[in-house]
């Protein structure tokens, strides 16, 4: 804990510290955990809360990126370390996998904070602490103006972010408002050791070039700067928050009544562009879905115009971050996949899966791996529409098949029998969820999903052992 004599680069470290976590209003004695890279800044903030909450109550993490030769002497210094502050350590190594057109800076981050997301679930830490300093502040101010950003983008990083994944412990940043010279003040007075990143003096990166050769000669013309962009930062925080409240308004008269998540399309078009986009900037965060760029999203709305235009949405499809923008009957919504993926048989190109086969012996799962699916065959006590006899089960070999066109069946036991694609019009289901498994008994078509059972193959059962069947596809399984 604290004592009396403290410095004065002390007392502002323990007083940001301990009011980042008052207005966190987290519950008493909550565990802390620290990101700790082993340089300056996560030095400072690791011993600062040694000493301002207990050993006992925080906890270390390191992330090993394994881009440098010297990441295993960075993990065992951060391991001696918080052993020398009586602090719990926990490390995490972690492919730096790169999407086209990321940044080897972007990509490494990204995967830093899934890992450090990850060990606070598993160590039961309330917040996250991050050493990110005014100094920080000002070069993300500085970059995002230069590559053209956005509010968003301007808004740089919040002292407190809680918008990750629902498990995720709230992102507190204390050192935001403090100059790296006072860390490193606040270093020299507790005679701490630090590491340095061989990579920061590299001036190929974009943020040590800014940090390198224009901070300082900024400095020298504009002593104030760090204080001038933290308040950029803060204006554009608080606009970006006022667009965000707008877009939610949007957003509840937008919902789709049919399809959970998705959006009417009307209701997006009916505002201007400006309005429109914040709207599906929005839709696209609130869904957990990647930013999209400024292009991209204009991209999208020129296409959604167009299709509204011609009211032919079946052809639209927007690939992003690995999902799919799709249109029907006026719904908007993400579909996962991309245009790799095999489309379905109403498309233009439809591509037949190998069959599968199955002798039936009581199987309560028959996974199906060319569908990234499992057909469920649950045991039932009472009849109903959905539900077929064991019996119909074990006659024959249960293949499944894909669609090849013009099937038919009975969904309803005295209706006539219509063909599939009607049946799936009525219902409502968009042209792209249609690339389903066809379930037969021998060759009579049994069961297709999101449609039931075919009762020509399998009258209504109301004796005997029952089973319901169930099309799960891999997402939905537990």
């Amino acid at each position: 804990m604290t004592s009396d004599n403290d410095t004065p680069a002390g007392r502002l470290v323990f007083e940001a510290l301990r009011a980042a976590v008052s207005d966190a209003a987290l519950p008493p004695d909550s565990p802390l955990a620290v990101a700790l890279s082993g340089g300056l800044d996560s030095t400072v903030l690791l011993d600062a809360a040694v000493r301002s909450f207990g050993a006992d109550r925080v906890v270390a993490f390191h992330i090993h990126h394994g881009l440098s030769p010297n990441a295993n002497a960075w993990a065992a210094h951060c391991d001696a370390f918080a052993a020398s502050l009586d602090v719990r350590f926990a490390e995490r190594h972690v492919d730096v996998a790169r999407a086209g057109g990321e940044s080897l800076e972007a990509a490494a981050r990204d995967a830093r904070y899934r890992a450090l997301d990850e060990l606070c679930d598993e160590h039961g830490a309330r917040a996250l602490l991050i050493a990110h300093h005014a100094d920080d502040q000002a070069e993300t101010v500085l970059l995002q103006l230069l590559r053209g950003a956005g509010v968003a983008g301007l808004a740089a990083m919040a002292p407190h972010r809680a918008d990750g994944a629902k498990s995720a412990a709230p992102r507190l940043r204390p050192l935001l408002r403090l100059l790296r010279a006072q860390l490193e003040q606040y270093a020299h007075e507790r005679d701490l050791s630090w590491i340095d990143d061989e990579s920061n003096a590299d001036t190929r990166y974009s943020r040590n070039a800014l940090r390198h050769d224009v901070l300082p000669v900024l400095a020298v013309h504009f002593p104030g700067f760090r204080d001038a962009l933290a308040r950029t930062a803060s204006h554009a925080a608080s606009a970006q928050r006022l667009l965000d409240d707008l877009a939610r308004i949007d957003l509840d008269v937008a919902r789709s009544d049919d399809e959970a998540g998705a959006l009417r399309l009307d209701a997006l078009l009916a505002h201007d562009d400006e309005r429109a986009t914040n709207l599906l900037r929005f839709w696209i965060r609130a869904r957990g879905l990647q930013a999209a760029s400024t292009a991209r999203i204009a991209d999208m709305l020129r296409q959604l115009r167009d299709t509204a235009a011609t009211r032919d949405g079946h052809g639209l499809r927007v690939d992003h971050a690995g999902w799919a923008l799709r249109v029907y009957r006026n719904a908007l919504f993400w579909e996962p996949g991309d245009s790799a993926d095999d489309p379905d048989i109403d498309g233009s190109a439809a591509v037949q899966k190998s069959p599968g086969e199955l002798l039936w012996q009581g199987e309560e799962v028959w996974r199906l791996p060319q569908w990234r699916g499992s057909f469920v065959f649950e045991p039932v006590d009472a009849p109903s529409d959905d539900v077929v006899g064991e019996g119909v089960l074990r006659a024959a070999p249960l293949v499944a098949r894909s669609r090849m066109g013009g099937e038919r069946m009975r969904a309803i036991a005295d209706a006539p029998s219509r063909t599939l694609k009607n049946l799936f019009q009525e219902r409502g289901v968009p042209a792209w969820k249609r690339g389903v498994p066809l379930l037969f008994a021998g060759e009579a078509l049994l069961f297709v999903p999101l449609i039931g059972v075919n009762r020509e193959a399998a009258p209504s059962a109301e004796h005997g052992l029952l089973r319901r069947i169930i099309w799960r596809p891999d997402l939905l399984l537990a």
